[in-house]
């Protein structure tokens, strides 16, 4: 099998959410060993929200089920360059899902980045979606009122944000999510690895 790694480099200087708080590292040299000082939120880079982003009371970081972050999952790609993925075209029995936009490649903040529609995310949750990710900032428009993130969260969909889907195509993949496990948390920066069977 080979793997590939899908997760954004978490540096200084990457791109954030307006409003969020911007990574800094500081490496201190103690003679015999280095130690860093990380400043950063639970949304920063490539990152895993949990329902209590959104939903009060609601299941937080550390309480996600292991079975939504790892198995098969399907690459969806998105052509051109709308904002709003207006269609969610998958096959019942699909259990993860992420779409490949062109923002794979973007390395700064825009807000027209693509989100999902409405519509598309009560078709996610319909189907019986575990978890759906994507390589942009957020999973919902920048003009969104967070009802993407409600009707996805509230239906016990894992949501993955600001993946780098670059180096992959369409298809069928085994994936690897894993968040820190932050106890109480309402997300975490993650790991996510493809791996390609074919």
């Amino acid at each position: 099998m080979v793997y590939h790694d899908v997760t954004r480099p978490l540096k200084e200087g990457i791109a954030v959410y307006p409003g969020d708080i911007v990574p800094s590292f500081r490496q201190e040299d103690r003679g015999r060993y280095l130690l860093s000082d990380l400043r950063l939120s639970t949304h920063s880079g490539t990152h895993i929200d949990a329902p209590s982003h959104y939903i009060r009371g609601a299941m937080t970081i550390d309480m996600i089920p292991i079975e939504n972050l790892v198995g098969e999952c399907t690459v969806v790609s998105v052509p051109g360059k709308e904002s709003v993925i207006g269609t969610c075209d998958l096959r019942p029995g699909t259990e993860r899902v992420l779409f490949r936009t062109w923002y794979s490649g973007e390395d700064t903040f825009r807000d027209d980045y693509p989100g999902l529609s409405r519509q598309c995310a009560a078709t996610l949750a319909g189907l019986g979606i575990r978890c759906v990710g994507i390589d942009s900032p957020s999973i919902e428009p920048y003009d969104g009122d967070g009802t993407v993130h409600r009707t996805l969260l509230g239906h016990g969909i894992t949501v993955i944000e600001f993946l780098d889907l670059s180096a992959v195509g369409p298809g069928k993949y085994w994936m690897v999510a894993l968040p820190l496990r932050l106890e109480g948390l309402d997300g975490s920066p993650c790991r996510v690895f493809l791996g390609d069977t074919r």
